[in-house]
């Protein structure tokens, strides 16, 4: 097996610590590997070509970050074809919150997702995938 280095900060490391031995991981490699693992298969099973997807995506992160702000914005309007909104709310004191409403092609709204992901200093990317089929569209609605 390969050894690798990579960059992360503290906390973000003693979090791992924390959870491979609350939850029985042999180490950081172990919890690392699986998350990996995981992101790798998160859209597995969604993929059906030409499907289309709508899809919220919050992004979390420090409050008074202008640079992020501007590098989300900028996001934003790279992907303008498949973001319907977007808005900026604050999460207490501490963070600001970015929501985008997204509808697309699974391809497409994963793409976005990992550019979301790969602003440096983004605390937290989520997101909810909901399928646009027609056999969706076409059930009643409850009442």
């Amino acid at each position: 097996m390969s050894v690798v280095s990579i960059s992360m900060p503290e906390p973000l490391l003693n979090s791992i610590d924390e959870f491979a031995d609350e939850h029985g991981y042999s180490g950081r490699s172990e919890v690392v590997r699986e998350g990996t693992r995981m992101l790798f298969e998160e859209f597995q099973g969604r993929n059906v070509d030409g499907q289309l997807q709508m899809c919220t995506v919050t992004a979390i992160f420090e409050y008074c970050q202008p640079t992020i702000q501007q590098h989300l914005t900028g996001i934003r309007h790279e992907y303008d074809t498949i973001v319907s909104t977007s808005t900026h709310a604050h999460a207490g004191d501490q963070y600001c919150m970015e929501l985008f409403v997204l509808e697309g092609t699974t391809e497409a709204i994963s793409e976005f997702i990992n550019t979301v992901r790969a602003v440096p200093d983004v605390r937290a990317v989520d997101y909810s995938v909901t399928s646009l089929n027609d056999n969706l569209l076409d059930q009643p609605t409850p009442s």
